[in-house]
């Protein structure tokens, strides 16, 4: 968005600031300005000159020699070959010393050219008359500029006043970078109301008045539209006995610093209006208008539609079009077409103003490849309610332009009126969020200047439709903040409640699962939890298992990625296998990742997620090392000393002898075990596989990081030996719970120390070896202060069928 500092004044006359100071204001206000360019910064000591003679040069065909008058007591000789002087001409004219900003070819050069007085041909030579492009404009920006020769001024130019101010170039140009949420300010008047806002300035918009005459605007044209969620407001007026010739001066020097060539004073007035206001509008001939109707509809399927740069343009039905009663005429917010173009032979025109769906103009841009500066103010939604407005202002410059004869009355198709918002207004909470300390009514104050109002009944402050980025409490702190000056916001420290620092407790369970693994050895890994169906096959899970019950992704990527995992073990053993056929000899990974399982199918809710800390290994190590892991983490977990182990897994995916559910205080919480050899296989692994799972969210309800200190034992231990004979079927697990049970208070820990099962134990029988510790804090123990407990362990035992070994 570019705007030019004449135009901003225009609405803040008050204004008196450079180049520089309004960039820095502007910018820390909140409408950042990007750069600006001086038009007449390389122009020096230019002026209206007006040729009072001109005689032919004595020696040379192609040149003469003028006498001009610059304001001065004599005239200046000036020798030139522009081919369209004549006496009386008033032109602009760079004297002795000054400075033009290039050359006849319209190209800048930096710093642009110094004229010195001379001889051409022997004549002497005091300035130079000028071309446009001399002056470091275009004909485009210009277009009353001869093709090839000086500038002409008009017969009300002052001789000897400056020829740059004359021209519009004592002028700065801005260019700003809105953001999108600022729709108000993709127009002068938001950027010139930012302006007075900024500088404490009184903020003058142009006063709009009625236009028309006693017709009624319904007797020529019918508006009808299709679609009110793409085409919210539609407004259109008529003007008849149109009169098409330039715009005045001064609207063309404001559309040149915007960078739009002048071309009549209908078009001009189209694009003013656009770029005052923000508001796109269009004109068509009406007498092209077939059934005097405007029908606003989606395109058909395929649609061909000639627009207004002769380009043939394929639609589609989400591409918005305006239409007569017969045919299409327009794209919607992005060009007219060539059928419905204003020509210099137009007699009677309709005037469009509407407001468009944003994401709809952008989508339909790109569709029909055709992006327009219409189109680009369009798709970033504008305000419904300016449409009228800059309607009735462009009808108001064709009456005082002279350009045609308004006709009454409006046809305004407006379905739900889009109203302004009520945001209720704290001070203190204000001055909290942004650490200031300023009364209310200051706070007010900045809000007043920039068109908010306040209702004090309420207490809240109304914010106008226009303004589509105030949303809340928050959004008004920021328009107190940019015109208090964000940098005249003290330090201050952020208050609040003090909150401890740390983890919460179910990430210090994960935390201690991942210090433990990584202490054994264990690697991290990450897998999918996408996963295929076949997954389940090669688990050798049967088919009803209740894992086959899965959440299926509606838009996969595959096959292979199709339903979320219901287990854990796939990645893992994929892993595994990965590095197994890389010859990575002794691998250990863990994963701490959710399964998902759902309530129940169809899908009525979300599934449950639930955290599995999983290990896999092969090489060395065995099962009894997956088990140290596993109790290594209780142990740290604060779960030590209830758990247990059934063998009647079941799980079909492990070895049938060499598995286990792991138990903590009668529930299951997990299992571990030996991957079943044809599951070994259908991942391609030939070496034992040892798995665990273990369920976190369990684990997490049964944790605890409570310690409770002791001290060093003081008086010493007493051990005692158990060798025993056993048959295979009794787990030392069920051994160490009659030590549990039997051992008394002094019994301080035990050790599994010999397992033995050989030719010196009969069939279906092993020998089992525990050493027992008894301690006491305050005494050294006797043998009658721990025997009753070894004697009810012994029995306890023998009624286990156990034999003791002497």
């Amino acid at each position: 968005m570019n705007t030019s500092l004449s135009w901003i004044k225009a609405y803040v006359p008050g204004l008196s600031v450079t180049a520089q100071e309004y960039t820095d204001a502007m910018t820390l206000s909140g409408s950042k300005v990007e750069g600006y360019e001086a038009l007449d910064a390389d122009l020096e000591k230019i002026v209206v000159g007006q040729i009072k003679k001109i005689e032919k040069h004595p020696d040379a065909d192609k040149l003469v020699v003028c006498q001009v008058d610059v304001g001065g007591a004599e005239d200046v000789q000036i020798v030139t070959g522009a081919p369209n002087v004549a006496e009386g001409q008033k032109v602009p004219v760079v004297l002795d010393g000054g400075r033009v900003a290039g050359g006849h070819d319209g190209k800048k050069t930096p710093g642009g050219i110094k004229i010195k007085k001379g001889k051409l041909r022997g004549v002497p030579s005091f300035g130079m008359m000028c071309s446009i492009e001399e002056l470091g404009s275009t004909r485009e920006m210009y277009p009353e500029a001869p093709e090839d020769g000086i500038y002409i001024f008009d017969e009300d130019a002052v001789v000897g006043e400056s020829a740059i101010k004359a021209l519009g170039l004592d002028d700065v140009v801005f260019e700003y970078e809105i953001t999108s949420n600022r729709v108000d300010c993709f127009g002068v008047l938001g950027l010139a109301r930012e302006a007075a806002a900024t500088f404490g300035k009184e903020f003058q918009p142009p006063v709009v008045k009625e236009t028309g005459n006693h017709e009624d605007v319904n007797s020529y044209i019918k508006v009808t539209v299709h679609d009110t969620e793409l085409c919210p407001r539609y407004c259109a007026r008529v003007v008849k006995n149109i009169k098409i010739a330039p715009s005045p001066k001064w609207m063309q020097r404001r559309l040149a610093s915007q960078g739009i060539r002048p071309i009549n004073n209908i078009v001009d007035i189209t694009n003013y209006v656009m770029e005052e206001y923000g508001q796109p509008m269009h004109a068509y001939d009406l007498d092209t208008i077939a059934g005097k109707e405007i029908i606003v509809r989606r395109a058909a399927k395929d649609e061909k539609f000639v627009t207004l740069d002769g380009q043939e343009r394929t639609m589609d039905d989400s591409v918005l079009m305006i239409c007569d009663g017969e045919k299409a005429v327009g794209i919607a917010g992005i060009m007219g077409g060539e059928n419905s173009m204003i020509t210099d032979s137009v007699q009677t025109m309709l005037f469009e103003a509407a407001c468009f769906d944003g994401t709809n103009i952008r989508l339909s841009s790109k569709k029909v490849g055709l992006r327009t500066d219409a189109s680009g103010k369009f798709e970033k939604g504008l305000d419904p309610n300016n449409a009228l407005e800059a309607m009735n202002r462009a009808c108001q410059l064709i009456e005082e332009l002279g350009a045609g004869e308004v006709v009454g009355g409006v046809v305004d198709v407006y379905g739900k009126v889009k109203e302004g918002r009520r945001i209720l207004f704290d001070a203190g909470k204000v001055n909290r969020l942004l650490g200031t300390d300023l009364p209310a009514d200051t706070m007010l104050g900045y809000f007043e200047r920039i068109e908010l109002g306040y209702d004090a009944e309420t207490g809240e402050v109304i914010v106008p439709s226009w303004r589509q980025d105030l949303e809340c409490l928050a959004d008004l702190a920021e328009e107190v903040a940019r015109f208090y000056g964000y940098d005249n916001i003290p330090t201050a420290l952020p208050t609040g409640e003090a909150t401890t620092g740390k983890l919460s407790f179910k990430l210090r369970v994960e935390s201690v699962a991942r210090e433990v693994a990584e202490f054994c050895g264990f690697s991290q890994g990450m897998t999918y939890s996408f996963e295929s169906p076949k997954v389940f096959d090669k688990l050798l899970l049967p088919e009803d298992s209740s894992l086959r019950k899965t959440v299926v992704i509606s838009n996969p990527l595959g096959e292979d990625f199709s339903i979320m995992r219901t287990i854990s073990l796939n990645g893992m053993l994929v892993s595994l296998s990965t590095n197994y056929n890389r010859r990575n000899k002794n691998v250990r990974l863990y994963e701490l990742g959710n399964i998902y399982l759902p309530k129940q199918i169809p899908l009525t809710e979300l599934p449950e997620e639930r955290m599995q800390f999983t290990l896999g290994m092969y090489g060395d190590g065995d099962f009894y090392t997956m088990k140290g892991v596993i109790e290594e983490f209780f142990q740290k977990a604060g779960l030590s000393g209830k758990e247990s182990y059934d063998p009647d897994a079941g799980k079909p995916f492990l070895h049938p002898g060499r598995q286990a559910n792991v138990i903590y205080d009668g529930e299951t919480i997990g299992y571990l075990g030996e991957i079943h050899p044809q599951v070994a296989d259908n991942y391609s692994i030939k070496e034992r596989v040892y798995v665990a799972v273990i369920d976190m969210p369990k684990v997490v309800e049964l944790a605890s990081f409570d310690r409770k200190y002791k001290g060093i034992a003081r008086f010493p231990a007493v051990t005692r030996d158990i060798s025993m004979v056993m048959p295979k079927t009794i787990l030392v697990g069920e051994v160490e719970k009659v030590f549990e049970a039997k051992g008394g208070s002094y019994l301080e820990h035990y050790e599994l120390f010999d397992i033995y099962e050989g030719s010196q134990i009969k069939p279906g029988f092993k020998s089992v070896a525990y050493s027992l510790a008894f301690r006491a804090k305050d005494k050294t123990l006797e043998e009658a202060d721990y025997a009753p407990a070894m004697e009810k362990i012994l029995k306890a035992l023998e009624e286990m069928g156990i034999e003791l070994r002497k």
